[in-house]
């Protein structure tokens, strides 16, 4: 399997899973998500699935602290309804590192581990996610804007591709130039804040 380099360059989201950790799924419970993780779930890899990771890299940053974020623990809130643009994605792509899901995910273990109703939509929140913890109840609300704007020319090659007037090298080129403005997203540390508020 082939993918852009850059995707193994962005740091890794890593948490501890207390259900993986009671049922020896991985050694101690310590999980890695990376990048590549979160672009097979989400299928592809897009200015929005990259923000779901910022988002939700920097959020639990900010909400744990040093100590590793415990999946399965983190309540994802989103703003928008599930069908409405983008918001499923996001929403969805969150739940994924976190570990959560809605009414359908799994129940629980005797009581614990519970993953099931923690992603919610259509929440009455001031930005556009909430990440809360089970454990006490503190949240970080998160908004992301992306700052890096698309080349003047993904949009035109887009519409030559859709319509199947698009020469080999065309959509060679569109691959490239959506795939550049998403690395620029990723690794452009210094620019983190521009794109993501977290309260």
């Amino acid at each position: 399997m082939k993918y852009p380099e850059f995707f193994i360059k962005v740091e890794p989201i890593l948490l501890y899973d207390p259900l993986a950790d009671f049922l020896g799924a991985v050694e101690n419970g310590e999980i890695e998500i990376n990048y590549l993780d979160v672009v097979k779930f989400a299928g592809h890899s897009c200015p929005t699935v990259a923000g779901a990771y910022l988002m939700t890299k920097l959020g639990l940053k900010k909400l744990y602290g040093d100590s590793l974020p415990v999946r399965g623990e983190i309540k994802v809130m989103v703003k928008g309804a599930k069908n409405e643009g983008v918001e499923g994605v996001i929403g969805n792509t969150i739940a994924y590192i976190c570990g959560v899901s809605e009414e359908g995910g799994f129940k629980g273990i005797g009581g614990k581990f519970n993953r099931a109703n923690k992603l919610l939509f259509s929440q009455d929140i001031p930005k556009e996610i909430r990440l809360q913890r089970t454990d006490n109840g503190t949240f970080v609300d998160i908004s992301y804007a992306p700052t890096i704007a698309p080349d003047p020319r993904q949009q035109q090659l887009m519409q030559k591709i859709i319509t199947n007037q698009a020469a080999e090298e065309e959509r060679v080129l569109f691959k490239k130039l959506w795939q550049e403005r998403v690395e620029k997203i990723l690794l452009s540390k210094e620019k983190w804040e521009q794109m993501v508020d977290i309260v």
